[in-house]
């Protein structure tokens, strides 16, 4: 591909360094939870002005270890619906009803009416997603919402590495926030995850839950049903790598950003609109087709014919029409079955060019009608 979906950036210096701290780790012996994944733990929670980060072996137990922690069996939570399996995935495994929730097809977010329509008796919690990496000014509302009806707010950021609405960082409206460092998003681990929160009394159990549930690392008094949550110290050094990195990485998407809203202002899709006082990471770049366009022809095309490469959706089908989740379905929700259908993410990186983004919208002007 001349624009690869998506990208990922290790200079020559940064692999040096993970390779002296894999070797490091090998020749102590301290192969997980050891010196690197506790200095990747000081630094990320430093870089989203939060107390504390736990590190842990994916975004997915990022979300279901707090969801333990947070005694959600038997209880209702409120999922939206356009995320990815691995959201409302933990909650279940975690234990919960889940209840989906529709969203604004305007912004990618929960819809705050639809939340507050949502509740019922049994409802504890509301876990939010950040699409893309944008975090929507509703979120205060949806805080609001929270707090009215004694519920806790958890936010699953695994999009979101240093976005922020208003100065504040993704992961700190609610009671906590997981992150992902899967290979597509903007900290590129390998694997692994990390959750944030201000409440020491969290970090204590979910660093049992990591951990097989052990009271400490050193016995074998198991005192939750936890699991193998622990992130490897290579892992640890991956991804503390590329956290150095994450202002870098974040203004040159944001630049390409800039580059696609300047060319697609009069173009033939509409980008998701992103509101000065939210700062984006640009996980994604989202934009909406006109009606009437076959998104799946229109990727096929620039694949072929420019060999351009769109990133995936976020996401393709809803997770209330998904087979998986037929148990938890409870009718139609047209925002997200609208916003899912007709959005296309477009190629961003740290590591993009500006002719790439020149090829991206050449190739977007040819294959969709004006």
């Amino acid at each position: 591909m001349r624009v690869p979906a998506a990208a990922i950036s290790f200079p020559d210096e940064d692999r040096e360094w993970i390779l002296s701290q894999i070797d490091e780790s090998l020749r102590s012996g301290q192969l997980t939870l050891g010196q690197v994944g506790r200095q990747l733990e000081a630094e990320f929670a430093d870089a989203h002005k939060v107390a504390h980060a736990v590190s842990v072996s994916s975004g997915t137990s990022a979300v279901e270890i707090p969801l333990r922690v947070l005694e959600c069996k038997g209880k209702e939570v409120l999922v939206q619906a356009n995320t990815f399996f691995a959201t409302a995935a933990a909650a279940v495994s975690a234990g919960a009803d889940i209840k989906f929730v529709d969203c604004d097809p305007a912004t990618m977010a929960m819809d705050p009416a639809a939340l507050q329509a949502a509740i019922g008796p049994n409802t504890v919690g509301v876990v939010v997603v950040h699409i893309g990496g944008f975090i929507p000014p509703a979120i205060r509302d949806i805080q609001r919402i929270c707090s009215e009806n004694g519920l806790w707010l958890f936010e699953d950021a695994a999009h979101a590495h240093g976005s922020s609405l208003d100065g504040q960082m993704a992961g700190t409206f609610g009671v906590a926030g997981s992150f992902s460092f899967y290979p597509t998003k903007v900290i590129a681990g390998g694997e692994g995850g990390m959750l944030i929160t201000n409440d020491s009394h969290f970090v204590d159990e979910a660093k049992i839950y990591r951990d097989q549930g052990k009271a400490s690392f050193l016995t074998n008094d198991h005192t939750r049903l936890g699991y193998n949550w622990r992130m490897s110290e290579p892992h640890a050094a991956i991804a503390l790598s590329q956290l150095r990195r994450l202002d870098e990485f974040v203004d040159h998407r944001r630049h390409v950003a800039a580059l696609y809203d300047e060319a697609l202002a009069d173009g033939p899709v509409t980008p998701l609109a992103i509101p000065d006082e939210s700062r984006c990471n640009y996980y994604k770049y989202i934009a909406f087709l006109p009606a009437g366009v076959d998104r799946s022809f229109i990727k096929k095309r620039m694949r072929e014919e420019f060999e351009v490469a769109l990133s995936g959706e976020v996401y393709e089908l809803p997770l209330h029409l998904q087979s998986v989740f037929e148990p938890w379905a409870d009718g139609p929700l047209p925002g997200a079955e609208e916003l899912c259908a007709r959005h296309i993410c477009l190629p961003v990186s740290a590591v993009m060019t500006d002719e790439q983004v020149e090829l991206v919208i050449t190739a977007l002007n040819e294959v969709i009608p004006s």
